[in-house]
């Protein structure tokens, strides 16, 4: 298989895979990942009057576009759009579809499903990464200054969890544990993800 169909199979399946893992985190119902809680938190301060969340999300995610197409609009591609118009949807009936397989789950069982949420979407984050066709604009963010910088990926990603955490706090939003589990856990895993599954997988050995 040529490399460039393997990336475009990387970043389809990745992207879908991670919307399948949202749809876990969201099931467990045990706190919003970490740019969730920056959004809630940005929501709640807004004034009376103000447009509703999901243009307030639509709104500041337009932002963090533009100014990643400014900063390295590599970074803007198929996983970009899959992202936009795809994920939500996966996302959505997943959950759905776990409420209804599932119905009033013990506190275990959406820990469970919080742990195995995160390891997968941490798995697939890497697959669409590596593929390097386009990421979510905030997962630009990290990429970008880990390859502007020359600082870790893991370390970028720590950073950027941990602030939008603190600020959607400060201003009023909810902080779960599994907040706390993402934004310390998932730039680690992702690296390794990368190193050991994503990397050999498009390349046919750990790049490097």
């Amino acid at each position: 298989m040529q490399e460039r169909t393997r990336r475009i199979w990387m970043t389809i399946s990745g992207v879908l895979i991670c919307g399948f893992s949202v749809g876990m985190f969201n099931f467990s119902a045990l706190g919003l990942d970490p740019f969730q809680v920056f959004v809630h938190g940005i929501f709640y301060i807004l004034p009376e009057g103000a447009p509703g969340f999901g243009t307030v999300y639509a709104v500041l995610n337009l932002i963090l576009l533009v100014a990643i197409f400014l900063a390295d609009r590599k970074k803007i591609g198929l996983g970009t759009l899959i992202n936009i118009f795809l994920l939500g949807y996966v996302a959505e009936y997943s959950s759905l579809l776990f409420e209804k397989l599932i119905q009033e789950p013990s506190l275990p069982v959406r820990f469970i499903f919080l742990l195995l949420g995160i390891v997968i979407m941490c798995f697939s984050s890497a697959l669409y990464f590596t593929a390097d066709m386009g990421v979510s604009a905030y997962d630009a963010v990290s990429l970008i200054l880990s390859e502007k910088r020359k600082w870790k990926f893991q370390i970028c990603r720590i950073s950027s969890d941990l602030f939008c955490t603190v600020v959607g706090f400060v201003f009023g939003a909810t902080v779960g544990i599994g907040t706390l589990v993402t934004a310390f856990f998932m730039g680690p895993l992702i690296a390794f993800f990368n190193r050991t599954v994503a990397e050999p997988m498009r390349y046919g050995k750990a790049k490097g």
